[in-house]
C-alpha cells in the first residue's frame, strides 16, 4: 500500500463541553479538517477508560485522540487530571509492549478554539499518514485470539 493511498482511521474521544463544541464551531467557521477523524461524544475525558482507547486501535483504527478541556477548566473539577495521568499510562504500556505510543494522542481544546481543532486535527492526521498503518490491530495474526 502506497503511503499517498493510505487513509488513516482515527477515533477521537471529545468531551462535550469543550474539544466537542471546538468541533462544532469549526465546522461552524467552515474550517476544514480531515474525514479521518471518527468522533464520539463523551460527557468528559476522564470518562474514557484506557481500554477503549487500546480496544479502538484493536479493532482497526490507526489512531485515537482523547480531547478535553484546559487543565483547570473542566466542568468535573478534576477530570482532565485523571485523563492525562490514564492516557501516560496507556502510552507507557504500550511503549513497553512494543508499540507506537504515539498512535494515542491528549489534547487539550476548548470550546472557543474552533481553528486549533481543525489545525491539530489536519496535523495528526497528517503525521499518521506519514507513519503508515498502525501494526496493532495485526496482533491477532500472530497467533492470538479474537478478542470478542
Amino acid at each position: 500500500m502506497s503511503e499517498e493511498k493510505f487513509e488513516p482511521v482515527i477515533v477521537g474521544f471529545f468531551c462535550n463541553w469543550c474539544t466537542s463544541a471546538a468541533a462544532d464551531l469549526a465546522g461552524t467557521s467552515r474550517l476544514h479538517y480531515p474525514a479521518n477523524i471518527r468522533p464520539i461524544r463523551v460527557m468528559c475525558s476522564s470518562t474514557v477508560d484506557p481500554v477503549y482507547l487500546v480496544r479502538a486501535l484493536q479493532e482497526g483504527a490507526d489512531a485515537t485522540i482523547l480531547g478535553g478541556c484546559h487543565p483547570g477548566d473542566c466542568h468535573y473539577i478534576t477530570g482532565n487530571y485523571k485523563a492525562r495521568r490514564r492516557v501516560a499510562i496507556v502510552k507507557t504500556v504500550l511503549k513497553s509492549l512494543g508499540f507506537d505510543d504515539t498512535r494515542v494522542l491528549l489534547e487539550w481544546i476548548s470550546g472557543s478554539e474552533g481553528p486549533k481543532f481543525a489545525r491539530v486535527m489536519n496535523e495528526y492526521t497528517d503525521y499518521i499518514k506519514k507513519r503508515g498503518p498502525s501494526d496493532f490491530k495485526y496482533l491477532d495474526s500472530l497467533g492470538g485470539e479474537e478478542i470478542e
